[in-house]
């Protein structure tokens, strides 16, 4: 810019001569006229059209592009992972290459949608333990050799940026305070703030302003955890920003990554620890070091870890003649005792827990089942029933919950119903639960079936031999020479013949 200056000065100031100028810069006569001509102020420089290691795969990774606008944001690739799939095609060229193009393609589509003003947010800034945040997701994962459809929580520390995912099957309650605890554990400790959008699960009625309804069971969960809740505007996610921009980081750090996995909770161990190791591996961006040195700072500023929430959700059920209450389309078994009487059900993410009187009655394994086009499934505790089959033997022959026993009590309900009398005494072996450990009933069944004493006089004597400690199935003693037996005994009734013709000639009895 200081050669057109001097050029402009001679020429315009000095009214020096176009060929004096020419003589002295050693510029042609035409370039200097041109300039003058133009009025150029500053050198403009074209860089001539190069190829590019990428010019080959241009128009595949625009296929991409184009492609994942089709998706929804949680299944968009990033740059890096369509500059590894461009490596498997051959492509041999830089990242920095692959990153430019998605970015000039990225803008141009943005001018042409006119989507680039958003408007203007202030900066936050937290104090350490001063708050967390917390949102849902959904994403998929291959879980037991199925695609399926989670509900994902983060919850992020908003000082030291250190975060939480944890995948459910629902958003309820239930869920809800599940992931609160797990984050609280691994943060170890509580903040003083939680900063929310106005979920369901927390949020019963908006009010003007900032009036909520909160739900009191959220409520509850809040005051074990003393922490003071806050909700943000409706539409309003930039409040919480931390959060929402994990909830996009975490897609192509974790949900595209991950491998397939044998059930939920092998999932959710995989992403606490993948969790922790993203804290090791990035920088916090505002303060000095990674977030995982920055949450080792915080940690004492944070309130210490309290017990866990008792975090269920409550409902009243009435038990059916069949002993069987109904949850979320399955039914599950409940004691005889309690038939036709009301009882509570506690809802908790993976398991369900019957009370009645103040005390836990039984306990299932929750069933969850997004499919609405599978009928509901029944869960049986064949124990549940023993006390009706005590009273009516006959209905263990096809009995539903009976067919769930474990294999040795099968095995013997096959022989003993062939006998006559044989569905009592098996009701009675089965019943013997109820008073004994249930592994001693089967070893005690199972050793009767290895001899072919299939009673329950047998069963009872290697039942009470095991339950006092006495040895079972020893070898037969080895009698000595002098204790064998010379001369076998004979049935010989005559004796007694004579002795009775005795009595009845007037001799008297031995009595």
């Amino acid at each position: 810019m200081g050669f057109l200056m001097i050029i402009r000065k001679w020429a315009l100031r000095d009214k020096m001569p176009i060929r004096e100028i020419a003589r002295r810069t050693g510029v042609s006569r035409n370039t200097i006229k041109k300039y003058l001509r133009e009025g150029i102020v500053e050198p403009e420089f074209q860089t001539p059209d190069r190829p590019s290691k990428l010019d080959p795969y241009a128009a595949r990774l625009t296929e991409w592009l184009v492609s994942d606008q089709r998706k929804s944001r949680k299944e968009r690739r990033t740059a890096k992972l369509m500059h590894a799939d461009l490596v498997k095609l051959g492509y041999d060229g830089s990242y920095e290459r692959v990153a430019a193009f998605v970015r000039e393609w990225k803008g141009e589509r943005q001018r042409a949608q006119r989507t680039t003003d958003r408007g203007v947010f202030v900066p936050l800034a937290f104090r350490p333990g001063e708050a967390f945040q917390f949102d849902w997701s959904e994403d998929w994962a291959y879980v037991s050799g199925e695609r399926i459809k989670l509900q994902v929580a983060h919850i992020k520390l908003s000082h030291s940026r250190a975060f939480l995912v944890r995948a459910y099957l629902l958003q309820t309650h239930e869920m809800l305070f599940d992931a609160h605890w797990h984050a609280f554990r691994v943060f170890e400790g509580v903040p003083e703030r939680g900063i929310y959008d106005n979920m369901k699960t927390a949020v019963d009625k908006v009010g003007v302003g900032k009036k909520r309804d909160v739900n009191a069971r959220f409520l509850a969960m809040v005051s074990h955890y003393v922490f003071e809740p806050e909700f943000c505007n409706p539409a309003a996610g930039w409040e919480k920003g931390q959060v929402e921009k994990n909830v996009r980081d975490a897609r192509h750090r974790m949900w595209q990554v991950m491998p397939a996995f044998a059930d939920l909770a092998a999932l959710n161990t995989w992403l606490e620890e993948r969790c922790k190791l993203l804290w090791d591996e990035t920088a916090h961006g505002t303060l000095p070091g990674s977030i995982a040195e920055v949450w080792a700072a915080e940690k004492a500023s944070l309130m210490p870890l309290p017990v866990m929430f008792d975090g269920f959700v409550e409902e009243r059920k009435r038990v059916s003649p069949t002993c069987l209450i109904s949850f979320d389309r399955n039914r599950y078994s409940v004691p005889a005792s309690f038939a036709n009487r009301p009882v509570s059900l506690r809802i908790y993410p993976e398991r369900l827990v019957v009370v009645a009187e103040g005390h836990v009655v039984c306990t299932h394994e929750r069933i969850i089942e997004r499919s609405h086009r599978q009928p509901g499934r029944v869960v049986y505790d064949w124990r549940h029933y023993l006390v009706v089959v005590q009273r009516k033997p006959g209905a263990l022959r096809n009995g539903a919950p009976f067919a769930e026993m474990p294999e040795p009590f099968r095995l013997l309900q096959a022989k003993m119903l062939r006998q006559p009398g044989g569905d009592r005494e098996m009701v009675d072996i089965l019943a013997l639960v109820l008073h004994h450990d249930e592994q001693a009933v089967l070893t005690a069944v199972e050793l009767a079936l290895a001899e072919g004493v299939s009673t329950k006089t047998h069963v009872l004597n290697i039942l009470h031999r095991l339950v006092d400690g006495k040895a079972i199935g020893e070898p037969p003693l080895d009698t000595p020479q002098a204790l064998t037996l010379q001369r076998e005994p004979k049935a010989n009734v005559e004796r007694y013949d004579a002795l009775r013709g005795q009595i009845a000639a007037g001799g008297r009895h031995a009595s």
